[in-house]
């Protein structure tokens, strides 16, 4: 007869599933284990996936301090504050539809504890559809569409010998031959820098609504533009400008403060779209998160007046240009190579294959970095993968890093001189 078993014996049964790290956040986590902290001065942070939060020439003076009246202690309403709905609702009407007969109001609003927030809403208020998604693009996508298995992700390759870009004629056979009933994508674009831009981006819009695939705009750098032609219609840019009926036109979009108003701390953000779908994540946004915080909803207000926010994203542009400048051309000089250099947000993506031997894989790089206390971000986390489907393919992406110029230009320019000294020394 088998003997009973002990206690200790016995294989507990977990509850819990494993969650897997962000490309970000394992970055961070190895950074740290060798001593990084966030302010340590002997640091370079390049994997930053924020921007210099201090003054900047020309920007508005920076929020210090926040006055909480009495009611703001209670919970705000779970879609935001009427009033910071309105003035969403308005920023985006003076920025993008003047003029136009249809235009946004509070009800194609809702606010959310950030960026990551307001996608899960989304997820959770969409039906089950094919959702193309691009490679590559921001690492959290992954986890977001794996999580979410009713929207099965489809990948949409784009490459390097086209400049990372998707043509609209390419979108609208992705979108036939797939069956995609949604295509959810950064822009610009995280990492690369790609913009979607003018008639090119009115084309995405015109394709989507004759052929009822809703698009998911991730626009929390629209703020950060370097490229005459996305300049030229104002200092920002947004999918909204090409909406013909904010109601019924397949078309959302997210931002917030984290990067355009250069708040990261604060994990406040928006979207807007179609009232029936406001509706539905506002519905999702009462059991996922309970929303935003009241006190920063009402600071939030007058930071998105349309002349505070356009000087701000003057102030940046000036500021960051000369940051991504001196990317380019030290890159460049490393033997580094860009597809396209950044038109818009803060990365630059680069390829390894012309360094020495020992740094054309990303990882490789990324941990040879580390010995210089710089952190650099290895491509392959943006070949986003949910589910790990694609897990016995090597990723097409293991020869790139993703540098940031979001840190202050000293910054930049030590952790490039550094990475210089890495490659000379092989």
């Amino acid at each position: 007869m088998d003997r009973p078993l002990k206690v200790d014996e016995v294989e507990p049964i977990s509850a819990y599933r494993t969650v897997p790290r962000t490309g970000v956040i394992f970055v961070m986590a190895e950074a740290s284990a060798r001593g990084f902290r966030y302010g340590h001065p002997e640091w370079v942070n390049l994997g930053q996936g924020a921007p210099e939060t201090g003054p900047l020439p020309g920007a508005v003076a920076r929020m210090s301090s926040v006055d909480i009246a009495l009611e703001a202690h209670e919970y705000s309403p779970v879609g935001g504050l009427w009033e910071l709905r309105e003035t969403v609702a308005h920023l985006y009407n003076q920025r993008y539809r003047k003029g136009l007969p249809s235009q946004y109001s509070a009800e194609n609003v809702a606010i959310a504890s950030g960026g990551r927030v307001a996608l899960t809403r989304i997820a959770a208020a969409i039906d089950a559809v094919n959702l193309g998604h691009l490679l590559p693009d921001y690492t959290a996508y992954a986890e977001l569409l794996e999580t979410f298995d009713r929207m099965i992700p489809i990948p949409v390759v784009v490459s390097e010998r086209e400049g990372f870009h998707l043509s609209p004629a390419r979108l609208r056979e992705e979108i036939v031959g797939r069956g995609l009933g949604a295509v959810l994508l950064s822009n610009p674009c995280n990492p690369t820098g790609r913009v979607i831009r003018g008639g090119e981006l009115r084309a995405w819009v015109d394709i989507c609504r004759e052929l009822g695939c809703q698009l998911i705009f991730d626009e929390f750098y629209a703020h950060y533009l370097y490229d005459d032609v996305a300049l030229a219609e104002g200092p920002s840019s947004s999918a909204c400008r090409y909406v013909e009926d904010v109601d019924k036109d397949p078309v959302v979009v997210i931002d917030g403060l984290t990067k355009n108003w250069r708040y990261p701390g604060w994990r406040l953000s928006w979207t807007v779209g179609p009232k029936q779908l406001i509706e539905r994540v506002t519905s999702a946004g009462s059991y996922l998160d309970g929303g935003a915080p009241h006190p920063l909803q009402v600071a939030a207000i007058p930071l998105l007046a349309p002349e505070v926010a356009d000087q701000e994203a003057r102030a940046i542009q000036a500021a960051f240009a000369e940051k991504r400048k001196l990317l380019v051309e030290r890159t460049q000089q490393m033997g580094m190579q860009l597809a396209v250099a950044p038109q818009g947000a803060f990365y630059g993506f680069v390829n390894l294959d012309n360094l020495p031997e020992s740094l054309r894989n990303g990882m490789d790089f990324f941990r040879a970095a580390l010995e210089k206390k710089v952190i650099v971000v290895p491509g392959e986390f943006f070949d986003v993968d949910p589910g790990k489907r694609r897990r016995h393919i090597p990723s097409r992406l293991k020869n790139y890093v993703r540098l940031s110029f979001g840190p202050s230009f000293e910054s930049v320019r030590e952790g490039l001189m550094r990475l210089d000294e890495l490659v000379r020394s092989r």
